[in-house]
Formats: structure tokens, C-alpha cells, sequence
């Protein structure tokens, strides 16, 4: 489990095809101190297992699901990735529970430069809709944000928007975003547990 608190950025430094999965080697100090094999370490949102390590960098096997579901299908050699290690109990929580597990990816449409903070709008799947509130809580790209605007449920395209403070812009990797890019997105587990609860109660009734 993990915060959405990102540790820092780090990079891929080396991709390598093994049948239809991907051995990804990223580079990042701060996420591998204490580290041990097998421990898990968010990467831009995607939980992976480090099977390999040393000081500075750490290789991981992405299965081909992982790979269609996620950026790092796309992945290439210098892409710069947001890096969290799993939560400690006793830890506090500062952002909310994020799993790792990504729902899918969703493209920037917008970037609104305020006097002090940036609003990002993303696309949003359809089926991915229902979870998505107002100043309820997503992770994109492994980043814990708060939904600070959504579109309306008749609206044709549906759509959220994040508003980002300086901190988040410079100690991640969303300060990089432009109009067109892809990011990964994990929706709230708790309205997952209630829309597919909801789901077993319709169909009972």
C-alpha cells in the first residue's frame, strides 16, 4: 500500500523485452534506502517489485496486463518517473490509500497557469466516470491529488481536473505535463468497493 506521497522522481534507465513482459531498470536513490528484494515500490503509480538492486537503481518485472493498462508500455530509456515506497504501518497517512493498481491512463487536455498553482483537466473513460467526485480524492502518475472539478454525468466527454500547488509542480513529474500527454490514473478504492457493491444490490432487487 501506498500515500501518494511522492518520494522523488527518478528515471528509466534501462528496458529490456523478456517474451510479451518488460524488465524495467529505474534509477532513484531515496526509494531503494532500506530496501530488500522482493520489497515494493511505486512507480509513476504502478506498484512493481524490485527483484534487483543496488544504491542507485533497481530492475523490475512489468506483466504484459500491467503494460496495457498502464505508460510504461510505452516506456523508454531517460522517461522520468515519480517513485513512492510502500507505506510502513504506523506511518502517517498524509495523501489517501493508493494501491498501485492503475484503472487505466487518461491524456491532458488542458494546462491553466494561475498566479500560483497550475489546473490540469485529463480525459476520463467512461467506465472510470462513476468513481471520479468532486474534491474526492485520485491518484495520477502515483501522485495522492484532490478532484477539484468534474464534468457533468450527461456531458458527452467526460472529464476532471486537478489543481496543483508549486510544491507538487516541482517535486514531481506533473510540472512536466503538456497539453497530449498520457498519465496513469487509480481511482479511489473506496468507490470502487461501493459502485461494484451497488452493482450485487441491483441485481437483487
Amino acid at each position: 500500500m501506498f500515500t501518494g506521497l511522492i518520494e522523488e522522481t527518478g528515471s528509466i534507465i534501462g528496458v529490456e523485452q523478456v517474451g510479451d513482459s518488460l524488465r524495467l531498470t529505474v534509477a532513484g536513490a531515496k526509494a531503494l534506502e532500506g530496501a530488500k528484494h522482493g520489497d515494493s515500490i511505486a512507480v509513476s503509480g504502478v506498484c512493481l517489485t524490485a527483484i534487483e538492486f543496488d544504491s542507485t537503481r533497481f530492475t523490475a518485472d512489468v506483466m504484459a496486463q500491467t503494460l496495457a493498462m498502464s505508460t510504461l508500455g510505452g516506456a523508454q530509456p531517460g522517461l522520468p518517473v515519480n517513485l513512492e515506497r510502500a507505506a510502513q504501518l504506523g506511518d502517517r497517512l498524509g495523501g489517501h490509500i493508493v494501491q498501485g493498481h492503475v484503472d487505466g491512463t487518461a491524456e491532458v487536455r488542458s494546462v491553466t497557469q494561475a498566479d500560483a498553482w497550475r489546473v490540469l483537466r485529463f480525459s476520463l473513460a467512461d467506465e472510470l466516470a462513476p468513481l471520479v467526485v468532486d474534491k474526492g480524492s485520485i491518484t495520477v502518475d502515483g501522485v495522492s491529488l484532490t478532484v477539484s472539478a468534474v464534468s457533468p454525468a450527461a456531458e458527452a466527454e467526460q472529464w476532471f481536473e486537478v489543481s496543483l500547488i508549486p510544491e507538487t509542480l516541482t517535486a514531481t513529474t506533473l510540472g512536466r505535463r503538456v497539453v497530449g500527454d498520457r498519465v496513469n490514473i487509480e481511482t479511489d478504492i473506496l468507490a470502487r468497493h461501493i459502485i461494484r457493491a451497488a452493482a450485487f444490490t441491483q441485481k437483487g432487487a
